[in-house]
Formats: structure tokens, sequence, C-alpha cells
């Protein structure tokens, strides 16, 4: 246990006033200016609802917000200026994690509106398109839905089954729910509010299928009826999310003009004739797909910010709630004096920073991969695979981490009062939409598979291990910004030894590294054994894989995190700021190699003696920082105000 005196608490706050707003200025990195406009001119009244509000009235008070906010030029960064829209796709990120430090029906509900219905138009459709309903839908003038996901089909969409059949005889669209399982299900705006739907189906042309395709279709009038054909329903009271009317959509052979399709990778022309930019149907599927990549992006990053305010709660509370006498004198102890609460919430705190840099780089790379003429489709290929494993990363730490601030903070953290209830009641979803986490884990193993296909051929087993070595040190370890800081770190560390490695970050890249390598090394070699067995078989062994697949993803998204703290420390000038960052990047990295020390200890990476040196390490770490504990909660860059917290008062 390390006892706090009152002195110390009050060099604390005094450090908190000269350190902390550096911190959150190097967190916010390049979209501080940004971030800093929400923290000075959005009032808590603007994102924070009361908790005791009705479904209804959540309902009422989430629209109402959204369109206040989008009237303000806030949340609707990504689109074309020409059309209303006010900064950069990166931008929109920004936008989106501050908005989630706030409430997160707001949150996904501008995810709904500005992000995928939004998105779909800018991203699928043409000029017309943009022209015709992008002004309205930043205003919200024109409430969208974002109709993708069916009963039968969710993270399979190349196999939905409505269908957009066109009919020659009218020059239009037919788009019909032909079974029960074509239902569109979950879909944000479509019990209540949305007034249309992109819809996606597979697209019929002369007989002939060609994929699945996207196209406008709206489905209530001005008054909030349902059109002709158009069935709606309400599914009503959720786990969370209260202020998002998450419905039901069905289509019985609902008639839209030809335009109404989002044609830019595929569409009808005058004579009735299907066309693409993109010959192969595969192909056009992943690319279409590829361009809505940002709202996986945003949910992984909106994750993170519920967790920094649960963080800030759980801290807060923890540095003023007293529990026990000391040994011999008549003060109580502060939470966070105890060991036990400080590896609780401390090493969290670090990850948030680490993930927090992390999703910075995603937003900047996501703005050089879509804003690209021509795109790279290498490139953007990659930035998918990045951005499924840290949505995967960051909503299962958003869960993990939310409830954990709930149990720190015992019979208060339980009130909804204090926020955390509603908070771990809005995050759980967010492990299932944008994709299911355990599916995009796999979607990043494939791809880190994927370049292994071609070195395979008829090597033996010692061919396939070198070559694949070679893959692994020239394209798995891309060529991030901070690789040549890491590749410095990394020989320093080679000529260090015992203890000493423990503080070296080159050591933490290192182990990072190796694991990653090993694994999916292992991974490749694997598969390409089961591919050699008869297809029954085959299939059988590479479903036995599954474990294996998510360990290599995990391990890969790892080190792209830490790179990402490290390229932010480098970044970052202010002398005590940068300081505290290197501690809480140690406790980061320690702390990912103490939960995966089995791993470790069974590939030789490291013995029993050390493995219990950096758990020591990493109580020390805890010690350190806990004096600084208001320091890092400030560097989160959750304004106080919103915190809404009645136990912090």
């Amino acid at each position: 246990m390390t006892l706090t005196d009152d002195r110390v608490l009050d060099e604390t706050i005094t450090l908190a006033d000269a350190t902390g707003d550096a911190l959150a200025h190097a967190l916010d990195g390049p979209f501080h200016a940004v971030k800093h406009r929400w923290r000075i001119e959005v009032d808590a009244d603007d994102v924070t609802r009361d908790p005791a509000l009705g479904m209804a009235e959540a309902r009422d008070w989430t629209l109402d917000k959204l369109t206040g906010l989008a009237h303000r030029h806030f949340a609707i960064a990504g689109f074309p200026a020409e059309c209303g829209g006010d900064g950069t796709l990166p931008e929109s990120v920004a936008h989106f994690e501050m908005m989630a430090l706030g409430d997160l029906s707001l949150t996904i509900k501008s995810g709904v509106q500005h992000g995928l219905f939004g998105g779909a138009i800018t991203n699928l459709g043409t000029a017309w398109h943009h022209e015709t309903f992008l002004p309205d839908t930043i205003s919200v003038a024109l409430p969208g839905c974002f109709a993708m996901t069916e009963s039968g089909h969710g993270s399979d969409v190349q196999s939905l089954e409505t269908t957009i059949t066109y009919v020659r005889e009218t020059d239009e669209f037919e788009v019909n729910s032909p079974q029960a399982s074509s239902e569109k299900v979950y879909i944000g705006n479509a019990a209540r509010d949305g007034r249309m739907a992109a819809v996606f189906g597979q697209l019929w042309v002369a007989g002939e299928c060609q994929g699945v395709h996207t196209i406008l279709v709206p489905i209530r009038d001005a008054d909030g009826e349902s059109l002709p054909g158009v069935t709606l329903g309400d599914q009503g009271h959720k786990g969370g999310l209260l202020g998002v009317d998450n419905g039901t959509i069905a289509f019985d052979h609902v008639r839209v003009p030809r335009r109404m399709l989002l044609d830019r990778y595929g569409g009808v022309d005058d004579e009735g004739v299907y066309h693409s930019p993109i010959a192969n149907p595969n192909a056009r599927f992943f690319t279409m797909l590829g361009t809505l990549v940002r709202g996986r992006i945003c949910v992984g990053a909106a994750g993170g910010s519920a967790t920094r305010k649960a963080l800030a709660i759980a801290t807060t509370y923890a540095t003023r709630r007293r529990q026990f006498r000391r040994p011999g004198l008549g003060a109580e102890i502060p939470l966070l004096d105890y060991l036990t609460h400080q590896r609780k919430l401390l090493p969290n705190l670090a990850r948030a920073y680490a993930y927090g840099f992390a999703v910075n780089e995603l937003a900047l790379e996501l703005g050089r991969v879509m804003e690209a003429e021509p795109r790279d489709a290498v490139r953007a290929r990659a930035l998918e695979t990045r951005a499924a494993g840290m949505k995967a990363l960051l909503t299962r730490w958003a869960n993990d981490t939310v409830q954990t601030c709930r149990e720190a903070c015992g019979g208060a953290g339980y009130m909804t009062a204090n926020q955390l209830t509603l908070l771990r009641g809005d995050v759980d979803v967010f492990a299932t939409f944008e994709g299911d986490n355990t599916v995009l884990m796999e979607l990043v193993a494939k791809a880190l598979l994927l370049e292994y296909k071609n070195t395979w051929g008829d090597m033996d087993l010692w061919g396939t291990a070198q070559a694949t070595a070679r893959f692994v040190s020239d394209t798995i370890m891309e060529r991030t910004a901070a690789r040549p800081v890491i590749d410095r770190l990394v020989a320093t560390a080679r000529r260090r030894s015992g203890g000493d490695l423990l503080a070296a970050r080159g050591w933490h890249v290192a182990m990072f590294e190796e694991r990653e390598r090993h694994t999916v090394e292992s991974l490749a070699q694997r598969m390409r054994a089961a591919g050699r067995l008869p297809r029954a078989e085959s299939a059988e062994a590479i479903s036995q894989l599954g474990e294996h697949m998510l360990f290599a993803a995990r391990a890969h998204t790892d080190r792209l995190v830490l790179e990402a703290f490290v390229a932010g420390i480098e970044q970052t000038r202010d002398a005590a700021s940068r300081q505290m960052l290197e501690k809480l990047c140690d406790l980061y990295a320690l702390a990912t190699i103490e939960e995966g020390r089995a791993w470790f200890l069974e590939h030789q990476r490291m013995d029993p003696a050390r493995s219990k040196a950096v758990t020591s390490a990493i109580n020390a770490l805890c010690g350190e920082l806990r004096p600084h504990a208001a320091v890092l909660v400030e560097g989160l860059g959750v304004p106080e105000t919103w915190l809404r917290s009645q136990m912090l008062a």
C-alpha cells in the first residue's frame, strides 16, 4: 500500500494545473484544435442527458441535440464543402470521439445519420446524389437509415437476401424482402425518425445478379407515416442506447426511380445495361464496403472515449473516497493508495493513452487513403485490416474496463446518477455492431495470411519458415512513422541485460514483435499443412485454427498500438508531459506482457524470474504514478462538467 499524505495531494493538484493541459494536448495530437473547440464551446447540457429519461423522452432529446450540434457545425466533418460539409475525414473521427465523452446515444445517432447514411451517399453515390441529398442529410432535415443487416444475415453481407431488381419497362428499381429472413433489423432511425434508407441488397439486371449494391428508398412521408409497401417496426427498449430508435424495415415490391441507385461502382445506363468500372464482382463488393471503413474506425474510437470517461470518474472517486484507517494514525486511507486499487485503474489509464495515440494514427491514415486519387488498393486493404483490429480491441477493452470502473466505485458505482451503469449498458453493443469482434479479428488474421499464399508453393516446412520470416520482416512489420525510432530502441535494448531490460523500450517492442512474428509464422505453417489434406478434413483442420487466428490478430494489433504510443511520445515537446508519457508507456507495455505471460513463458521468451520481475515493475510504476492521478485524468481530455457524476459533486 502506498500512503499519500495531504501535502503530496496538494502538490498533485498544482502539478495537474501545470501538466494536465500539456498531456491532453499531446493526446489530442493533430486534432487538438477540433477537440479544444468542443471543450470550450459545447456545454454539458448539449451532450449529456438525464439518465432518468424514459425511452420516448431520450429519443426526443437525442434528435434535438444532434440537430442543434449539426447547425453549429459540429459532427459534420468529412462531407464535401459544396454540400455543406465542414472539415476533413480524419477530423470526423475526432468529432465522434468528443461526442462519445458525452452521451453515447447521441454519438451513435450521429454515426447512423452522418457516418453511415451520409457516408453511403458520399462514398457510393455520384454528383447528383450528393447535390440532392447531402445538404439535408448534414443538417438532419432528412433523417436516414443504413439498412444493411438482415435477420438472417449480419456479418455475411455477401449473402443478403433483399433484392433490387431493374424493371426496364418503367425504368425503375423494385426493392423487395422475399422472405422473413430478409427483413432489415436493428436499423438506427428506422423505428421513428428515418425518412429514407440506404438499402443494401442483391442487384438483378436482365435476369443476372450483379451482387450487393445500395439504393436510396424513401420509407416515411413528411408526416412520419410509412410509405406504401414499406413495413416499419419498433424494436423497443434495449439494454442501452435508449436515445437511438432501432427498428425493422421490410419491403413489398417498392418501386423507386433508376437514379436512386448509388452507382459510383456499378449502375444501369439509359439502355438498361449494367456497367461497372470494376469488372470482378468480388473486387467490386470489397471496394464498395471498403469505402465505409470510417464507421468501424469511429465505433472503436467511441468505445475508447467512453472508457476514458469511466476511468476519469472512477479514478477521481478513488482519490476522494477513504476507507479504513492507517495503523497508529487517525486518517482514513484514500482508495487509490491501495495497490489492489491502483492495479485496477492505473494500467487501464495507460491503455487509454496508448489507444488514443493509435486512434490518431488510424484517423490520419483514413484521410490519406480515402482522399487519394487514384486510391491505392493495397493501402486501402491495410487500412481496413487495421480498423478491424482496433475496433475489436478497443470495444472489448471498453466493456471490460467500464465494468472494472463500476466495481471500483462500490455501491456508488451502481447508482445511475453516477453514470457508470449508463456507460456500461451503452458500450455493451459496441462489441457487436460495425462487425462482431470475433469475426473482425478473424479478418485481421486472414489478411496477415493472405500475402503468404504466394510463398507456400511446394516448399518444405523449412523453406516455408524462411519465406514467412522474410515476409514478416518486410511486410507485416510495415514501415510506420515510428519505425526508425523503433529500430534504434531495439538495437539499444540488445546491448542491455538483466533488470535493466524491464525499463528498456526496445525490449518491450522486441517482445511484442517476437510474439507477432512467431504466432503468424506458425499459423501460416499450420494453415499450409491443413490445406494439403482432403477437402473435408482440410475444412475441419482450418476450423480448429480459430483460436490461433484470434491470437495472431491480437498480437499484431498490440504491436501497432505500442508503435503508435512510441510515435506519440516522440512528437511530444513538453518535458514534464513527455516524462509522464514515458512512464505510462512502460506501464502499458509491461501490463500487456504480463497479461500474455503464459505465451512468453511457454515459448521461452522469458523465464519465471523475469516474469515475476515484470509484476514487481508494474507495481512500482503504479506507486510512482499514484501521486499524479489528477494529472493523468486531466490529460484524458474529458471536460470536467461533462462527467455529471453525482458522487464527484
